[in-house]
């Protein structure tokens, strides 16, 4: 074997080639592939930091993809992959959707057509808003309302509000019942499309106890079949109060926006039933009306948001890298 005069020789097949690999011939330079070369305890040590340099610099290099995996990422304890957003962006995205809700609900307010005429065009004019979070809903896609059942029962239920809108019309002529039933179907959609998870029972208690003494208020009031009737209704709202606010759950900060829009519709139409329990059996309520429309349109708008989701800044930025 050859070597220049007065180096000593270094036996190459003596290495142990599996735990000091060779460095990439483009990551040394000359005198550090010089140093390698000698052995010793200089080589293990340079092969060390060069691997380790070579990990770094690998290390840094993240993929695009885990960047937009990192950006969905859900908040600790949220489900589905929800994160809260800004209601900033809540309204930009949602906004303009919601315009025709919002025109056909001032379009109610402004014409206030007496309730001791009703007519097929009183009907319309009260279901509008409700057709509007049709519309609404189906704008966002078949394929959104194909893939979240939670979405079709919320359509669904809309869809028996307007026909309880329309009986309450003419609920001096006898079409009271029909309303309740319809809005009763109602409850019970919302209540699946919320869901039974997480539990919460606290809220629940509460919710329980509210049921339990409106009921107790309305009792006297009651006669007939409304005294099952009522019950039944309180029961099936209640529950579906329940499910709305079991979802929002504060103190754990695990809750989104969507969750909180179905919190507030939820408390919401408990206070127009309520009032139009109050007002219809126990005594008028001043300005009932225009209380029970206000809570009744933006606990369904509340609803109808309920089940859309919003994409932040980052999201949308992600989308585009991609």
């Amino acid at each position: 074997m050859l070597r220049p005069l007065g180096l000593p020789a270094v036996n190459l097949q003596s290495r142990d080639s599996s735990r000091y690999p060779p460095p990439h011939p483009g990551d040394v330079t000359g005198p550090e592939r010089a140093g390698l070369q000698g052995g010793g305890i200089k080589t293990k040590t340079e092969a060390n930091r060069l691997r380790g340099q070579r990990q770094k610099r690998s290390g840094l290099a993240i993929d695009i993809q885990e960047v937009a995996k990192r950006s969905r990422a859900r908040r600790p304890g949220t489900q589905d992959g929800e994160r809260m957003v800004s209601p900033v962006t809540v309204v930009k995205n949602e906004g303009p959707k919601l315009v025709p809700f919002f025109k056909a609900t001032c379009v109610y307010f402004v014409l206030w057509l007496p309730t001791s005429s009703p007519s097929w065009f009183s009907a319309l004019i009260k279901c509008l808003p409700i057709f509007c979070l049709w519309v609404f809903l189906l704008a966002h896609g078949i394929n959104f309302l194909g893939t979240r059942s939670n979405a079709r029962k919320i359509l669904a239920g809309l869809i028996f509000s307007a026909l309880g809108d329309a009986f309450l019309i003419w609920q001096e002529q006898g079409y009271f019942v029909h309303g309740l039933l319809m809005f009763a179907i109602t409850h019970i959609l919302y209540t699946s499309a919320f869901g039974m998870k997480p539990l919460n029972p606290e809220p629940g208690c509460g919710v329980v106890v509210i049921c339990g003494i409106s009921y107790c208020l309305l009792y006297p009031y009651l006669s007939g079949p409304f005294t099952y009737l009522v019950a039944v209704y309180i029961a099936l709202i209640g529950f579906m109060g329940w499910r709305a606010i079991a979802g929002v759950q504060l103190f754990n900060d695990l809750w989104t926006w969507t969750k909180l829009c179905a919190c507030l519709g939820a408390v919401l139409f408990m206070v127009s039933d309520l009032t139009i329990a109050v007002n219809k059996f126990c005594f008028p309520v001043p300005y009932s009306r225009a209380i029970i429309m206000a809570t009744y349109y933006a606990a369904q708008m509340l609803i109808s948001l309920s089940v859309v989701e919003c994409k932040d800044d980052n999201d949308r930025n992600v989308r585009k890298m991609n």
